[in-house]
């Protein structure tokens, strides 16, 4: 049987250098001293980005910050426990570009966690746990002499060319709806002017930057800031995104309704600007999602061919990223589902923190069913609050520290 130990040191870099993530060069490096040895650790900075752009689109400056969503597994194997056990816990996490103290997010929105529970560790080692990086996204943030703060809130991707992080490609959408680009070359943005109708999301998929707008056509966007037809209108429902499932590239198209409270009018008649601007609010927040369709590529007929399952997988729809995982990472036995941010199922006071995910919900594809989070104790126990197994651990270099939000 071969020794993965004696592998030569040259071998053991170049495979290094495939690696994604810094989390998955920790992990390398903790497999023997041999490999430990031969790959140089990680340096957490590789995975903040500190350069500053100017403001879109107007005169400031602000930094840019990776969150990463990541699955952590029970060091218990799978052979080991029931297809019910939570075996499996979700999180996002931003390193603070500031004082560099990791913050725990909800998986799929931009809220911090008001508390940690007492037992929490503190730190973190991730090499007691089985680690798989889901997803991640990216924010801007705006730079003040004494705070770091959330600036702009729309959907964020970014490319690296030639795996240097000095040089890269910032894409998002404008909030008049248009796609924006920044080159760190240039140190400027750029608005694309192809604008048929709104886009709802971007995604780097394959290297490529991808857009689709609210009817469903879809473009690659390319670096000369011109756009290419990859994909006809999908018409029907309310809000697309675009979700990398498996290396396959997927539409998921959202539809909304909203439900009127008994006594309530639509009418603004006769209201000043303040309370028109709440009876919107108050619309928006009982938008309710009521169904989704999903589309798979026909790349060479350009559209969007509608798919009936998804190959026992699950789809996330986050406000800043999308991802997908398998049944069998997930440690659950129900697949073909979309889990997903919707504020119609957000209430106050719910008890044994099932308030840190009542905005979530859940549908399944086979059978239309669609409900609250909480409603579906397998994907429940994937979220808030943490799992009983996660435990204090002794320090790694794969230790985070993590901070409360307060």
């Amino acid at each position: 049987m071969a020794d993965w130990t004696q592998l030569p040191k040259e071998l053991l870099e170049l495979i290094s250098k495939r690696l994604g993530t810094h989390y998955d060069v920790i992990r390398f490096r903790s497999v023997c001293s041999t490999w430990r040895s031969a790959v140089t650790a990680p340096n957490r900075c590789r995975n903040r980005f500190a350069p500053r752009f100017p403001l879109l689109p107007i005169s400031s400056q602000f930094s840019l910050s990776k969150r990463s969503v990541f699955l952590l597994g029970s060091p218990t194997t799978s052979t080991q426990t029931n297809a019910w056990s939570p075996s499996s816990w979700v999180i996002k996490i931003e390193e603070d570009p500031m004082n560099g103290r990791v913050q725990l997010l909800n998986p799929l929105s931009r809220s911090r966690f008001d508390s940690l529970p007492d037992n929490f560790p503190k730190p973190l080692n991730l090499l007691d746990f089985r680690v798989l990086e889901l997803g991640e996204e990216y924010v801007l943030h705006y730079l003040t002499h004494h705070s770091v703060g959330n600036l702009y809130m729309e959907k964020v991707v970014l490319s690296c060319l030639e795996d240097n992080v000095n040089d890269f490609i910032i894409l998002t959408i404008h909030v008049s709806g248009k796609l924006a680009m920044f080159k760190s070359s240039v140190k400027k943005w750029a608005i694309i002017q192809d604008m048929p109708s709104p886009f709802d999301d971007v995604i780097l998929y394959k290297g490529n930057f991808y857009a689709v707008d609210n009817t469903g056509r879809t473009v690659v966007v390319g670096l000369d800031f011109e756009t290419n037809l990859i994909a006809m209108p999908v018409f029907g429902g309310d809000k697309k995104f675009l979700v990398d499932s498996k290396g396959e590239l997927l539409l998921v198209d959202m539809y909304l309704s909203i439900e009127s409270e008994p006594g309530s009018s639509s009418s603004s008649a006769g209201f000043g600007l303040v309370e028109e601007y709440f009876e919107n609010l108050a619309l928006y927040m009982n938008e309710r999602t009521v169904k989704f369709k999903v589309f798979k590529l026909d790349d060479v007929g350009k559209q969007w061919v509608e798919a009936k399952d998804l190959d026992n997988r699950v789809l996330f729809l986050g406000d800043g990223c999308t991802f997908s995982a398998s049944i069998e990472d997930l440690s659950v036995c129900r697949g073909n589902c979309i889990i997903y941010v919707d504020n119609f199922f957000y209430s106050l006071g719910e008890e044994d923190g099932a308030s840190e995910h009542c905005d979530i919900g859940v549908f399944d594809l086979e059978s239309g069913s669609i409900g609250p989070l909480t409603k579906f104790p397998q994907f429940s126990q994937l979220f808030w609050p943490p799992r009983h197994w996660i435990s204090s651990t002794t320090a790694s270099d794969a230790q985070i520290n993590v901070g409360d939000s307060a």
